[in-house]
C-alpha cells in the first residue's frame, strides 16, 4: 500500500467530510501549493440586480458564488492571499501535521455551510447596502486542532 500523503488525505477525507458541496482539490506541482475550491449556489428569486467585488452586476436566476483556500509551501509557493478566502502553510517536504489537515477539512465545512446559509439570506434581503461575504477565522481553526494525531503527512513525491 501506497504511503498516505497530503494529498491523498485531503482527497479521501474532502469526499467523505463534504459529499453534498461542489469541491475541486488542486495540486499545483510546479507551485508546490493545494487548492481547494468551492462552489455554493442560490436562488435570486426577484432577479435582483447583484454586483460581484469587480462591479460586475448580474441578474441570473441563480447565483453561483466560488472561493478556495490555499495551502502553501513558505519557501517555495508564490501566491497573492487576496485572491483565496486563506492561506494555510505547511512544512515543505515534511508536509503537514495530520491533525491540522484535518481541522482544515472540517472547519471549511463549517464556513461553507454558513456561507450557503449567508448567502441564502443575502439574495433574501432587498436593501441596497446588503452584502455577502464567506470569513475564514484563524482562531476558529486552530480551536478544532486536536492533539490527537500530530504525525505529519508528507507533501507527496511525483
Amino acid at each position: 500500500m501506497a504511503k498516505e500523503t497530503m494529498v491523498t488525505y485531503l482527497d479521501n477525507y474532502l469526499n467523505k467530510k463534504i459529499p453534498e458541496y461542489e469541491l475541486a482539490l488542486d495540486w499545483d506541482t510546479r507551485n508546490h501549493s493545494f487548492e481547494i475550491a468551492f462552489r455554493i449556489y442560490g436562488e435570486n428569486k426577484g432577479q435582483v440586480e447583484i454586483d460581484d467585488v469587480n462591479g460586475v452586476a448580474s441578474e441570473e436566476e441563480i447565483i453561483e458564488f466560488e472561493d478556495a483556500i490555499l495551502l502553501a509551501d513558505p519557501e517555495k509557493t508564490a501566491y497573492n492571499a487576496a485572491d483565496f478566502l486563506a492561506v494555510i502553510l505547511y512544512e515543505g517536504k515534511k508536509g503537514m501535521k495530520k491533525n491540522e489537515l484535518t481541522a482544515v477539512v472540517d472547519y471549511l465545512k463549517d464556513v461553507i455551510e454558513e456561507g450557503q446559509s449567508d448567502l441564502l439570506d443575502f439574495l433574501a434581503d432587498d436593501s441596497e447596502d446588503a452584502v455577502f461575504e464567506m470569513k475564514w477565522d484563524e482562531a476558529a481553526y486552530k480551536a478544532l486542532i486536536k492533539p490527537s494525531d500530530d504525525s505529519y503527512l508528507p507533501y507527496p513525491s511525483y
